[in-house]
């Protein structure tokens, strides 16, 4: 007699998102920043955040990146609950799981190109390799550049310079506020198409704050935040649709204002 074992195959457990918001609340004075956010975003995501001025676009990155802590609710980077964690280490996560980007690129003046990408490592109190910075700068389309101080640098080359330093620590999340508004379209251009590369070539997981629908169009979605709520997404979005989104949530915004 023949026994015959069946396999059941079970499917895979879904991944734990790299950055899951729980009932996020800030409050600034008496001001809701934030009024309760619940949010996934996916591991190798390219995430936009839009809405009017005010809406709490920044406070939502600062919190969701630990720069900030919520007045309540959750915040979970790469699997790591930030709530509770005392400043020292709040510190080292993000150091070493987080990058960030900002619109100001942050370069130290006196520094070399090789320095300043190096400079995380070094106050991490680890001595990066010559191959690893130069490795760093490749990456972001910056070979032979590692002697070059910010001033002898355009300003895309100085994101690129500011990109590479964020990135040299592999960290599970890069948050952008505003990565190309002070830069001119072209080289905003080139610096998107440098952020999309990398979320699909090497598996990075974006969020960007963003006021420009272009810039919007080259995310995989894009959440729409309003009085510190999300009122809204788009996948697949088209700088078309996005403006026309804002356009929509600004007139709102304007009648609800003159109605007071």
């Amino acid at each position: 007699m023949t026994s015959t074992t069946t396999t059941v195959h079970r499917p895979a457990a879904p991944a734990a998102p790299a950055v899951r918001l729980r009932g996020l609340r800030r409050l600034h004075r008496d001001v809701r920043a934030l009024d309760g956010v619940d949010l996934d975003l996916p591991a190798g995501s390219f995430t936009a955040v839009m809405g009017p001025s005010g809406s709490g676009k920044s406070t939502l990155l600062q919190c969701a990146a630990g720069l900030d802590r919520p007045t309540a609710g959750t915040v979970e980077i790469d699997g790591v609950p930030l709530t509770g964690l005392s400043e020292r280490r709040l510190t080292l996560l993000r150091r070493d799981r987080i990058g960030f980007v900002f619109q100001s690129f942050n370069l130290l003046p006196s520094l070399t190109a090789a320095q300043n990408v190096a400079l995380p490592l070094r106050l991490a109190g680890r001595r990066p390799s010559r191959a690893q910075v130069r490795d760093a700068l490749a990456r972001v389309g910056l070979a032979g550049r590692e002697r070059h101080r910010p001033a002898e640098l355009s300003g895309g080359q100085q994101q690129r310079v500011a990109l590479a330093r964020a990135l040299i620590t592999r960290p599970a999340v890069l948050f952008g506020d505003e990565p190309t508004g002070a830069l001119d379209s072209t080289t905003g251009r080139a610096v998107l198409d440098l952020l999309r590369e990398l979320v699909d070539r090497d598996g990075l997981t974006l969020v960007m704050v963003t006021h420009d629908p272009v810039a919007a169009a080259r995310a995989d979605r894009v959440l729409f935040l309003v009085d510190g709520r999300l009122v809204g997404e788009q996948h697949a979005p088209t700088a078309e649709t996005v403006a026309a989104r804002m356009a929509g949530l600004e007139a709102h915004g304007e009648a609800a204002g003159a109605a007071c």
